[in-house]
């Protein structure tokens, strides 16, 4: 009983459904970011890249010839993962030109100080037409501190990545305006006033699902706008060479 419990959990932390309303405090964000990442997954094939994997979430969803996970020897997250294939030290990306069909990088880019010169590695590795589909930020507390460092704009990931040689084939944003405000309230109760993990698990049914349920019935309501928003989702094409 016990593991299943604890396999529903996990399950709900990354894609939660009806379920994860009640125990999810990052309900917004997590069904928004699984359901993209979902509707993406047709552009990658052959060998992927997931950079940045940690525990590897969305792995199942993709049907490739080969799934390789890299990430940081140092990171803010304070642990390794055993589902990491291979670790970095941050600045070269350890495999030759070419060696990749597609990248997956989720939820890492706002991790990466020096942005430039990890897509130049990115854009190394990945074959010529090889896609990428990235999640990063907009709105979101600082996490993994000290090793976070930026949030963007539609506008300034899109030009990031033609900076470095790739083409935007798609974009979308994973939450409007208010589903972004409930799940920023949510996070602030959830990290600031549940403080401890007892108080966490014992009062997110009483004191954060009623909010979430709100937030779900009130986005369909009011006007839909959604220049405030949780994560950027962008499907990239690699069309140069970047020396």
């Amino acid at each position: 009983m016990k593991a299943f419990i604890k396999k529903v959990i996990l399950k709900e932390k990354f894609n939660p459904k009806f379920i994860g309303i009640f125990i999810n405090p990052y309900y917004f964000n997590r069904k928004g970011l699984y359901k993209s990442i979902n509707e993406n997954t047709h552009f990658l094939s052959g060998r992927l890249l997931d950079f940045g994997c940690g525990n590897k979430p969305y792995k199942d969803l993709f049907n490739v010839d080969e799934y390789v996970g890299l990430d940081i020897e140092e990171s803010g997250h304070g642990q390794t993962y055993d589902s990491t294939d291979v670790y970095y030290d941050g600045k070269t990306i350890p495999f030759s030109g070419g060696s990749f069909d597609c990248v997956l990088s989720s939820e890492v880019f706002e991790h990466v100080f020096e942005l430039d010169s990890i897509l130049n590695e990115i854009n190394r590795i990945c074959k010529m037409d090889g896609h990428m589909l990235i999640t990063v930020p907009f709105v979101w507390n600082e996490h993994e501190v000290p090793y976070d460092f930026g949030r963007y704009t539609s506008f300034g990931i899109k030009y990031i990545l033609e900076k470095h040689g790739f083409e935007v084939v798609k974009y979308s944003k994973t939450s409007n305006y208010v589903e972004t405000m409930f799940q920023m309230w949510n996070t602030y109760v959830f990290q600031y006033i549940l403080r401890k993990k007892w108080a966490q698990a014992i009062l997110t049914p009483f004191l954060l699902a009623p909010i979430t349920i709100i937030g779900i019935l009130t986005s369909k309501i009011l006007p839909k706008n959604d220049s405030f928003f949780l994560n950027n989702v962008v499907v990239a094409k690699k069309i140069k060479e970047i020396n």
